[in-house]
């Protein structure tokens, strides 16, 4: 008899930015392997097409549009997502780069042509998005003493990137939040960890390197010689919320085909 060392079975999982790319992956396994999930996404349409995926698969999921950067209408939806379905077990901050309005934003400046106002976005989102989710779904985890929270940062905050100065440090922030709060949280069987990624072919990415010669180029820094997919990240991001990672707290996690070698 095999047993599924991933199994979620009685879990509640939400999953923030989960209406494209990686979360919506995330949320596609979690309930493949039994979990309950609840999809957020700034846009209720991007967290319904994904939460009616899972139903139509067979799983069990609810949509709920929140922008992650508002702790009150955080605070709401993890409220509702525990009365529909049940207390939140594993959380996945998987939202990210500068919100919805990415598009809006004008193109990558040098950090010393900027002002504060084209910061916000960038740190609010990454930053505070997590804060403010954590917060919320934090009392109910060390009332039951149990809880996985698992955020999603880039190798911009490991490594550097000169375009993305702000996005990195909001991403390193992130890291070092999820340190300490490992730390505060681990004797209620708690865990907390983050998994940082490179290029992974969401539709933000894949329309970045729409440009042969440039994706060409980009991938030269490889040395697995292909970009990253979304399952790539996923594949791990279970493993943390399972019982299989049940002993690893205040770690990060490379996903990112060696772009940045790890010591």
């Amino acid at each position: 008899m095999t047993t599924d060392v991933l199994d979620l079975e009685g879990r509640s999982v939400l999953v923030t930015g989960a209406g494209q790319g990686v979360g919506r992956q995330v949320a596609l396994d979690a309930a493949a392997h039994g979990a309950r999930v609840a999809v957020n996404d700034f846009h209720l349409s991007r967290a319904r097409a994904t939460a009616d995926e899972i139903v139509a698969l067979g799983g069990n999921a609810r949509a709920y549009a929140c922008d992650v950067t508002d702790f009150d209408a955080v605070r709401s939806m993890v409220e509702s997502a525990a009365s529909d379905l049940g207390s939140i077990d594993v959380l996945v901050n998987n939202a990210g780069n500068a919100g919805p309005s990415i598009e809006s934003l004008d193109a990558p400046l040098p950090f010393w042509e900027t002002a504060p106002e084209q910061w916000e976005p960038w740190i609010r989102t990454n930053f505070y998005g997590v804060l403010h989710a954590s917060r919320a779904v934090l009392p109910d985890m060390v009332k039951s003493e149990h809880g996985r929270i698992i955020s999603v940062i880039s190798d911009a905050g490991r490594v550097g990137e000169p375009h993305l100065a702000v996005y990195g440090g909001a991403k390193a922030g992130v890291a070092g939040f999820s340190r300490g709060l490992a730390k505060a949280v681990g004797r209620f069987n708690i865990t907390v960890n983050c998994v940082s990624l490179s290029a992974i072919m969401t539709p933000a990415v894949a329309d970045a390197l729409s440009n042969p010669e440039f994706a060409q180029r980009a991938l030269r820094a490889y040395p697995i010689r292909r970009f990253g997919q979304p399952a790539d990240p996923s594949r791990l991001i279970l493993f943390l919320a399972s019982a299989a990672g049940e002993w690893i707290t205040g770690q990060t996690y490379p996903v990112n085909g060696g772009y940045a070698i790890s010591s």
